[in-house]
C-alpha cells in the first residue's frame, strides 16, 4: 500500500511538472500572439487572444483540480461545481473559435457547418457531463 501511494505522488509531481510546463508554453504563446496583434492596431484579436488564453488556464486549473478531488460524498458538491465550470468554459472556447472560424466561411457553410457543429459539441459535452451522471447515480 505503502508503494502505492509513494508512487502515485512521483506520477503526481511528473504530471504536474508536466502541466505547469504546459502552461507556461500557452502563457509565452498567448503573450507572443498578443504582442503582434497589439503591434498591427487589431484590438479584436487582442482581447480574442486574452480571453481564450485566460479561458483555456482557468479550464486545465479546473481539470486538474476535479482529478485530484477526492470521491467522498462530501467532495459532490464540489465536484458538481467545478463540472459546470468546465462545461461553461468549454462552451465559451467553442463559441469563441466558432466565432473566428465563421467570419472567413461564407454564411451558408458558416451557418450549417461551424456554428451546427459548435451547438452540438456543447450539448454532448452538457449530455456527457450532467444527463450521464444523473442516469449512473440512479443506477
Amino acid at each position: 500500500m505503502e508503494q502505492q501511494r509513494v508512487a502515485g505522488v512521483e506520477e503526481d509531481a511528473a504530471g504536474g511538472g508536466l502541466g505547469r510546463a504546459g502552461a507556461v508554453l500557452l502563457t509565452a504563446t498567448c503573450a507572443a500572439a498578443t504582442y503582434r496583434a497589439a503591434a498591427a492596431g487589431d484590438v479584436a484579436s487582442v482581447a480574442f487572444v486574452i480571453v481564450s488564453c485566460g479561458a483555456l488556464l482557468l479550464l486545465l486549473r479546473f481539470l486538474r483540480e476535479y482529478e485530484l478531488l477526492a470521491a467522498p460524498p462530501e467532495a459532490a458538491v464540489r465536484r458538481e461545481g467545478l463540472r459546470r465550470r468546465v462545461w461553461a468554459l468549454c462552451t465559451l472556447l467553442t463559441a469563441m473559435f466558432a466565432w473566428k472560424v465563421a467570419g472567413v466561411m461564407p454564411w451558408p457553410v458558416a451557418a450549417a457547418g461551424v456554428w451546427a457543429a459548435a451547438a452540438v459539441t456543447s450539448a454532448g459535452g452538457f449530455v456527457l457531463l450532467f444527463r450521464q451522471q444523473q442516469r449512473r447515480r440512479r443506477l
